[in-house]
């Protein structure tokens, strides 16, 4: 590795060849101060422009795909609602009822008082969801003078669009940043418009929590590969600190997910500096931020003990002391550096879990003890009955990424500058890595940090990592692949215009050309056959007209609206009941926010609907809920999009140990249920069912049955009769 490395005082004296030439603006700049300044402030200002209109036109194009697959400027203020699904139904019902308020005291006085969210019980919406972007957005819907001009929903969904701007910009700015060209960021910015179905679901997801925290966390990238930039001055390094700061508030402010994803990242962290790759007091600064930052939304969510109990947290501190007390970690051989690394794992991992045992113990924490179960049955570290589990093992966007979103990759050519790019920084890594571990004689830690990080920049290093990191997210479960997808248009763009890549590969074929001609040659061939391949087809996705059509939803909706009481509780699935809370503002017994253990147990509860339950069980499991109406949807009681074992009614059958429909194997010590399915025989009216239930809607999709109020004493005189 010696041969590798340069020498600080050696460097001014080096000729370089022509491989190793500046080529950037500011590289320019130094060589030729009054013309180069001029030309830097143009390259500069030209590649700013140029990442803002890309960012726009991605925010109008994700815009109108919108617009033309609903129709949505022409439909009905319910099926436009309608079109909020599952959770997104949720978060916007909020924005809805902000607006709806007296005023915005009123307005968080409700927020922080719900009662109509989980009946028979209050609980505070900003400690338990993420929705301060709703609140936000709401009051500067109030004080703005926009009301004349634009409609709320308008107001709202213009605004998650136009997050789409700064998330296409944040991954210009990196790609940019790593290779010294914006011919880089033009680059990401195509791939992550074509590749709009892998990188984004905005347009059809719209108040999702990663439609909002994505942006702020490819800014929070940004920002972090230009902090970790050798040779930054100091004002620059704590400008640049505070907007990796604002950016990762407003991300862990916005996604539910925040810890987990933090998690990941503080393990870049800690492998950049375990291997030396980048200055310790900068990965220091960085842990901080994510330590503060989380205590900081502990605050802003009225101490949601989900934050402190978060395993990131706990990881930050287990890291921080034992590289304190761990001095010599960085110096002897490298067989010694590699026990010592050992060692330092096992103290940091062993640390790690102790703290948050204890954490989880001190604060009573079981909200997010589902995810875990999750995580271990879905590594094979154990088979689960558990049905919160289970209804997320059973889910397609938390299996494995399937193959073909490899093969929508490679046709628009991302996938093979990725796979180039990142092969030949992995080496680099590994061996510059093995060089830092192998190099160390005892010398002071500053003179090593002035001496190491040659080969690779730590800015590179710290996007080599993520980009590995996030992808093995990515491939083992599929919703997360959007925190991947995006920087992978930034990296493969990278690996296009970068020098180390051409002079590497250059020198192996022994092909002697500039790489300043082949490094802006090649994107500018690329962009030609994209432009070639997929401009007509843009143009078509564009032009096709569709048009929103749910008519028994919104029947369905009509009718809650108007024909029962504004006090009512529903209850039904989920995702149902997200929409029924927006559309109509009744009081719901469950909703898809599964992050609080009384409400997974309550949802449980409920759908003992699907379940092979008695009527009279079902009746007393709704009432304890104060629930006056029950929704049935066929989709679900005779549901065939998943398997056998992955159905609903499947999950609920092997949770209360009975025996699953249909043909196929059971568990030897699953039981055959007693009674029939309720979801299926109280559409026959036995007088068993309508003792309890009456059916007063129907069309073709749902079945709404009102309780009836069954006399106390006549429940008691028939368990006594039943010996219960």
């Amino acid at each position: 590795m010696t041969a590798l490395r340069q020498r600080k005082g050696s460097r001014s004296k080096e000729v370089p060849n022509e491989n190793q030439k500046l080529e950037t603006a500011q590289d320019i700049k130094d060589q030729t101060p009054a013309g180069g300044a001029v030309w830097a402030v143009v390259w500069t200002v030209t590649g700013s422009i140029l990442g803002m209109i890309l960012g726009l036109l991605t925010s109008v194009y994700v815009a109108t795909l919108h617009e033309n697959d609903l129709w949505f400027s022409n439909i009905k203020e319910v099926e436009r609602e309608i079109s909020f699904r599952t959770e997104c139904g949720l978060y916007y019902s909020y924005y809805k009822q902000m607006l709806q308020a007296p005023s915005i005291k009123q307005g968080v006085f409700e927020l922080i008082n719900d009662n109509n969210t989980e009946s028979k019980r209050t609980i505070n919406l900003l400690q338990r969801m993420n929705i301060y972007q709703e609140l936000f957005l709401s009051i500067l819907y109030r004080i703005l003078p926009v009301q004349e001009y634009l409609e709320p929903v308008y107001f709202y969904i213009y605004t998650v669009f136009g997050l789409q701007t700064v998330y296409v910009m944040a991954l210009y700015i990196t790609s940019w940043l790593l290779s010294g060209t914006w011919l880089a960021g033009i680059l990401t910015a195509t791939w992550y418009i074509l590749n709009r179905i892998d990188t984004t679901r905005v347009e059809f997801t719209i108040p999702l929590r990663e439609n909002w925290a994505l942006p702020f966390f490819a800014l929070q990238v940004a920002a972090i590969t230009y902090y970790l930039r050798p040779h930054l001055k100091p004002l620059q390094q704590k400008l640049v600190l505070s907007l990796i700061f604002i950016s990762t508030l407003c991300f862990s402010l916005t996604w539910q997910f925040n810890q987990f994803i933090l998690l990941i990242q503080a393990f870049v962290f800690f492998s950049l500096d375990c291997l030396d790759l980048a200055v310790p007091r900068q990965v220091t600064a960085l842990y901080l931020v994510h330590a503060v930052n989380l205590f900081l939304v502990w605050l802003l969510q009225f101490c949601n003990s989900m934050l402190l109990g978060s395993l990131v947290l706990s990881f930050i501190f287990a890291a921080l002391i034992v590289r304190h007390f761990q001095r010599n970690l960085k110096v002897g051989s490298f067989p010694v550096r590699i026990g010592k690394l050992f060692v330092h794992l096992i103290l940091v991992f062993s640390l790690t879990f102790i703290f948050n045992y204890f954490a989880k113990k001190a604060l009573m924490l079981k909200s997010d003890e589902h995810i875990y179960k999750f995580i271990k049955a879905k590594f094979g570290l154990g088979s689960t009955r558990d049905f919160d589990a289970k209804l997320y093992l059973c889910e397609e966007a938390f299996g494995l990424m399937p193959l073909d979103t490899f093969e929508r990759l490679a046709g628009t050519l991302v996938l093979y500058p990725y796979i180039c790019a990142l092969t030949v920084f992995v080496i680099i890594l590994a061996c510059v890595a093995v060089g830092n571990l192998s190099d160390s004689n005892g010398r002071p830690p500053q003179t090593q940090e002035e001496e190491k990080m040659i080969n690779i920049r730590p800015d590179v290093a710290y996007n080599v990592l993520h980009t590995v990191f996030f992808g093995l997210l990515a491939f083992s479960t599929m919703r997360m692949k959007y925190l991947w997808t995006g920087h992978m248009c930034a990296f493969a763009a990278y690996g296009v215009c970068s020098r180390e890549v051409w002079g590497l590969y250059l020198k192996v074929i022994r092909f002697h050309t500039k790489t300043k001609l082949i490094r802006y040659t090649v994107p500018f061939l690329i962009l030609a056959f994209l432009y070639y391949k997929f401009w007509p087809k843009l143009m078509e996705e564009i032009s096709e007209l569709r048009e929103f059509y749910d008519p028994d939803t919104v029947e369905l909706m009509n009718w809650i609206s108007s024909k029962t009481s504004k006090k009512a509780v529903f209850a039904g699935s989920m995702q149902l009941l997200a929409g029924i809370k927006l559309c109509t503002g009744r009081v719901l017994t469950n909703h898809p926010h599964y992050e609080d253990k009384v409400l997974r147990e309550r949802t449980r509860q409920v759908y003992q609907i699907y379940a092979r339950q008695a009527p009279e069980d079902v009746h007393k499991i709704l009432r304890a809920f104060g629930t006056d109406y029950i929704i049935l949807e066929d989709s679900i009681c005779y549901e065939r999009r998943h398997s056998r074992g992955c159905r609903l009614r499947d999950l609920l059958d092997v949770a209360n140990g009975h025996i699953m429909d249909g043909p196929g194997d059971n568990d030897p010590d699953l039981k055959p249920a007693l009674h029939p399915r309720f979801c299926d025989e109280i559409k026959t009216n036995d007088p068993s069912y309508t003792k309890y239930f009456t059916r007063i809607f129907k069309n073709k999709t749902f079945h709404v049955y009102k309780l009836k109020r069954v006399k106390k004493k006549a429940q008691s005189n028939k368990e006594n009769n039943t010996g219960v």
